[in-house]
């Protein structure tokens, strides 16, 4: 790796991983065209700039995320690499969703797919990616607990669930992260879930921190969608929402201006802000914006810079729900 970058533990027992971490779904799914070429150079360049977290989905464009992930690690030292895993969520093979098993054998056999499609002998951290409600919590991470005796993976994670759920997670076995949206559009975690996070030693491993694009400053109102770009049917980008919306970007800017940052960096720099325990998941899925990305995690924002983003973009002002899921049926994130 040619750049260092600051490095935090993840949880109370988890790995040390670079202050931010590489999503990189929107390589291969769900956000329109998919440019592997570009998402395989994203990656590389990302390990280059010092983020050894990277973080997929084994049902990210059927299998082909892995797959792209593995290209680019092909002849990495596997030590400097912390791959995260969601499992899961199942798939047709029109891409449609059918639905989510955590069971025990779909955990073990999701991860012997995932082990292959990656080409690695073991799994940093591996997660369920939501609740199954037909399975108790308590038996999927029972089921990934075994895998890491027998030392397929490293560590446990869960996603985009609750309290509740993370106790009864954290009394089976170590939990090192929870991987759940937040941003400041985004601020729900904050009056439960993140103080029992603190309590247990469990980090936050913050994906959407750009909103899925409308903080990036480079969102505009007239922006026409894909049809396989999922936030066309996301409350959020609603054409009344979205110029609500971005006019909170225009008060952000205003204040990355003053600092010389972009949007895009001032809203990873406040989520970094918020504690040693969040890390921010960076969807980049090109390298100019990977590079925009990796300078934020040395922009630090003063007590008045953040009392000034408070104001610009208060708690719960953002117009639309954040993503498909919570506008369907806010239960399927769990309790």
């Amino acid at each position: 790796m040619e750049t260092e970058m600051d490095r935090t533990q993840l949880g109370a027992a988890g790995p040390d991983v670079s202050v931010l971490g590489l999503g990189a779904m929107g390589m291969s799914d769900l956000y329109g065209p998919a440019d592997h070429d570009e998402g395989l150079l994203t990656i590389r360049a990302s390990l280059d700039a010092g983020i050894n977290l990277i973080d997929t989905g084994d049902f990210y464009g059927l299998g082909a995320n892995e797959m792209l992930i593995a290209r680019a690690l092909d002849g990495v030292n596997r030590e400097d690499v912390v791959l995260s895993v969601k499992f899961g969520a199942q798939r047709s093979p029109d891409g449609s969703w059918l639905g989510h098993d955590n069971s025990p054998n779909a955990v073990k056999n999701s991860l012997a797919y995932s082990l292959k499609r990656l080409n690695v002998d073991y799994i940093d951290i591996y997660r369920p990616a939501r609740l199954d409600p037909s399975v108790p919590i308590e038996e999927t991470v029972g089921a990934i607990a075994e895998m890491v005796h027998a030392g397929y993976v490293r560590h446990i994670g869960l996603s985009e669930v609750g309290v509740e759920t993370i106790r009864r997670a954290h009394a089976v076995h170590p939990i090192c992260d929870l991987q759940i949206e937040y941003s400041l559009l985004s601020r729900d975690i904050e009056e439960d879930v993140l103080p029992a996070t603190r309590e247990l030693g469990i980090d936050i491993t913050a994906y959407g921190v750009l909103a899925r694009g409308l903080l990036s400053g480079h969102w505009n109102a007239n922006r026409q969608l894909a049809a396989n770009d999922y936030r066309a049917i996301i409350d959020r980008f609603s054409q009344d929402n979205v110029e609500k919306n971005l006019a909170l970007v225009a008060a952000l800017t205003e204040i990355g201006q003053s600092v010389g940052a972009t949007p895009a960096q001032v809203a990873i720099a406040w989520a970094t802000a918020q504690g040693p325990d969040i890390v921010p998941v960076i969807g980049a899925r090109r390298r100019d914006r990977l590079s925009e990305a990796v300078a934020a995690a040395s922009l630090k924002l003063s007590p008045s810079d953040l009392e000034r983003i408070e104001h610009a973009v208060p708690m719960g002002a953002a117009a639309g729900a954040r993503d498909v899921a919570q506008s369907l049926d806010p239960a399927l994130h769990g309790s």
